[in-house]
């Protein structure tokens, strides 16, 4: 189903918290828009990576020339596997990725980070919606059923499987037409994990940043596979639920094993309530296995944790302060209602501490 669009409403909404804050600082209000505890510096903070997050990026960095004058952020949106590449290389002081570094990654990272160890902070928390372009249909699917429409095995929206968990909905007999992202892809990378914890018996293709090309066909980014569906009656794709809406696809509702839920801030925090890691100490690689197989009512486990992914210790003085304080904005002012608004989930709680404790530690 095509609704209408959102994305002037969600900017217009950050926009005007930008205005807000930069007023009360030229009123004195020094409280609202700078962050107590700042280190004295200032320069570009340079960072690129996943597109699932770009939006959030451009929240942050208006935050952060607010509250740390003098400084700015440069963000370059070209998907997760490229911003691994350039932080490993040195070229940037921190990735965006929608998954962790793995095998001989890690040993590059500690190489570039002069012998220490990279860390992986879960700064930005985004539902990965199942969206699509029916008009008319408010479409709920089940994880074995996601599975075989992405491997290419159901192709029609009449088809019985669907038509079961679907009782009374209009389904056409169309085409389903596959969309992937065509480069490589945290999104991608996370998708298909979440096919294998959450329906083995029906996905069995190997996880990877590169969606299988077998089915289907590929966009560029976020935004470029949410239009592409946009433009493509009968389209289907994987994409960070900003996005979706943004362009007015439909979403679908989801049948974990407990019922159909839909990515709301609710039924996200309700999944990351329980969330566990791998990483030990400040370093916060999610147990991805444990959240993509949850089953539990009102839970919507299918969710992007983007990491920065950041050296524990090796910065120079001056890369390292400039990085600490953006973080350190990001959670003190950067987790708000705009932030949702634009299809992100503010993180909170003891998750919230144990982020700001990660930053404090890098040295």
């Amino acid at each position: 189903m095509i609704h209408r669009p959102t994305r002037l409403a969600a900017l217009g909404l950050a926009a005007a918290a930008g205005l807000a804050l930069t007023a009360c600082a030229e009123d004195g209000g020094a409280d609202a828009g700078r962050v107590g505890g700042l280190a004295d510096v200032s320069g570009e903070l340079q960072g690129e990576g996943a597109t699932s997050q770009q939006r959030a990026m451009d929240r942050f960095a208006s935050l952060f020339e607010v509250a740390a004058p003098g400084s700015t952020l440069s963000y370059n949106a070209t998907g997760s596997g490229s911003g691994q590449s350039r932080f490993l290389d040195g070229q940037v002081a921190f990735a965006g990725s929608d998954s962790p570094l793995q095998g001989e990654q890690v040993a590059a990272a500690r190489e570039r980070c002069g012998g220490n160890d990279a860390l992986h902070l879960p700064m930005v928390i985004g539902p990965v919606a199942v969206a699509y372009n029916l008009e008319g249909v408010d479409l709920t699917l089940t994880p074995p059923l996601i599975a075989r429409i992405f491997d290419g095995s159901i192709t029609s929206w009449d088809d019985p499987a669907i038509a079961e968990v679907n009782e009374g909905a209009a389904l056409p007999a169309e085409r389903i037409r596959v969309v992937y992202r065509s480069e490589e892809s945290g999104t991608s990378d996370n998708f298909m994990r979440f096919l294998s914890a959450a329906a083995p018996g029906d996905w069995r293709l190997e996880h990877s940043k590169s969606f299988p090309s077998a089915t289907g066909s590929g966009a560029s980014g976020s935004a470029g596979v949410a239009d592409e569906v946009s433009q493509v009656p009968g389209a289907i794709t994987y994409v960070e639920s900003g996005f979706a809406r943004d362009k007015g696809l439909g979403i679908a509702a989801i049948d974990f094993g407990a019922g159909p839920v839909r990515p709301t801030p609710e039924t996200v925090n309700s999944a990351l309530a329980t969330l566990e890691y791998s990483g030990e100490g400040a370093d916060m690689v999610v147990d991805s296995g444990k959240l993509f197989a949850m089953r539990e009512a009102g839970a919507y486990p299918l969710v992007l944790t983007t990491y920065e992914i950041v050296c524990s210790a090796g910065y120079d003085g001056r890369t390292r302060d400039l990085l600490k304080n953006f973080l350190h904005v990001v959670l003190e002012t950067g987790q708000d209602e705009a932030l949702a608004e634009l299809g992100y989930i503010p993180v909170q709680g003891g998750f919230k501490d144990r982020l700001a404790a990660a930053v404090d530690s890098i040295s």
